[in-house]
């Protein structure tokens, strides 16, 4: 049997690459090797509709195990890869297999960051990245009347919309001085802070946590380092992710907040890509090397690897964006420099919660936030793969219309 290619990682990007691989004309082997037991599934819901009860695990999956078959992808759950050797061009398994592969592609994703201490014995003490997680956090939630959360992200962020939703009294512990400190502006970040207050959810800031307060081996609430003690019979901590690159590390292949790739998301090694969550690849959206947590990043690279697998050469470029729900509102991102922007524009209806911002580097559009405002986002995607040249004054007139600008 030929080697083919082997894809280390059943998440999003994985699975994705696989199917694309097939859509390509790729006609050799593929394999796709994942270490948990489930089907490839989505993991957007998993703070969301899947906490709310409004769907299950089932409408998860992407696809059947029919599906795969019919597709010629080579599932393999469960399954962890201990060791890559290169010269060999084999991969050993945690079950004593050996699987050679033509091309290798890690597609290991991230972990959750966790606090010191961190003991997963500790009754309603969770995370949320799996699917299993996921499951024991909704079984938690039935029970609860108080919720913190430890961590103003995205995830967070939709986790304590849904608990709010539920009636549970939601307090958000953030290190930082807003929401989603390293991903929006500071209205966006007010605005959404409004929006969650107005539900009853609360919030401490530029605290973090210093130790979880337990009884009898479950949680009863954390200390923040002011000294503070917030009560709660759940507490679930969403404080960021750590990538997976240990493997590729061991291999000897070079590793800097990801696995390190060119712009066509090959390492050092000819015969290996990354891509998705581990991967660190250059962007003309970002100052270096960047690595994007999102789905959107995991398709197109996945797509554009697909395409390089099977003979084109054009390098990945795609503009980065990113989505996320948080109780009926939503918020869209275009762009990746929000961060660094030296003038942010509002454009719409903020107290509304119908507006977007523009941020501008140096007078250049470097990054759009769209609330409640899909057509603006869909425009700012636009633009900036344009490179457009919108100005704070075009962007500050409501009757401009951004779009000439192409």
């Amino acid at each position: 049997m030929d080697a083919g290619i082997l894809i280390v990682g059943a998440g999003q990007a994985g699975y994705q690459l696989a199917v694309s691989l097939r859509d390509a004309g790729y006609t050799k082997r593929v394999v796709l090797l994942g270490e948990e037991p489930d089907l490839p599934y989505q993991r957007p819901p998993l703070s969301k509709a899947f906490q709310s009860g409004t769907c299950d695990a089932a409408q998860l999956t992407f696809q059947s195990e029919t599906f795969f078959a019919q597709r010629a992808i080579e599932l393999m759950l469960g399954v962890t890869v201990l060791h890559i050797d290169r010269e060999r061009r084999c991969v050993m398994t945690g079950d004593g297999r050996r699987l050679d592969y033509e091309h290798l592609v890690l597609a290991t994703g991230a972990r959750n960051r966790l606090l010191p201490g961190w003991n997963s014995a500790t009754d309603g003490l969770l995370t949320l990245r799996t699917l299993d997680d996921a499951r024991r956090l909704r079984e938690a939630l039935l029970n609860a009347k108080r919720a913190l959360i430890v961590g103003a992200g995205f995830l967070g962020l939709e986790f304590a919309a849904v608990a709010a939703a539920r009636g549970v009294a939601v307090h958000v512990i953030e290190a930082s001085s807003h929401l989603m400190s390293r991903a929006v502006s500071t209205p966006v970040a007010d605005a959404f802070r409004a929006h969650h207050e107005s539900t009853g959810t609360t919030f401490s800031f530029d605290h973090g946590v210093k130790n979880i307060s337990t009884e009898a081996g479950r949680v009863v609430g954390a200390q923040t380092v002011d000294g503070r003690v917030h009560e709660a019979d759940l507490v679930v901590v969403s404080i960021g992710v750590i990538p997976n690159v240990e493997l590729a590390k061991e291999a000897q292949l070079e590793t800097a907040n990801g696995i390190v790739v060119d712009a066509n998301l090959a390492t050092s090694d000819p015969a290996i890509s990354a891509l998705g969550d581990c991967a660190a690849f250059p962007s003309r959206f970002a100052a270096g090397q960047c690595r994007i947590e999102s789905v959107q990043n995991a398709v197109d690279q996945a797509r554009y690897l697909a395409q390089r697998l099977t003979g084109h050469s054009q390098a990945f470029e795609a503009v980065p964006w990113f989505w996320s729900d948080q109780g009926g509102v939503k918020l869209q991102i275009a762009g990746l420099g929000m961060h660094q922007a030296d003038e942010v524009v509002l454009r719409g209806d903020q107290a509304g919660l119908k507006f977007s911002a523009y941020g501008f580097v140096n007078g250049r559009l470097a990054a759009v936030e769209s609330v409640n405002r899909p057509a603006d986002h869909i425009a700012a995607r636009k633009l900036l793969t344009a490179s457009a040249p919108v100005t704070p004054a075009h962007a500050a007139d409501p009757q401009f219309d951004l779009r000439a600008l192409l």
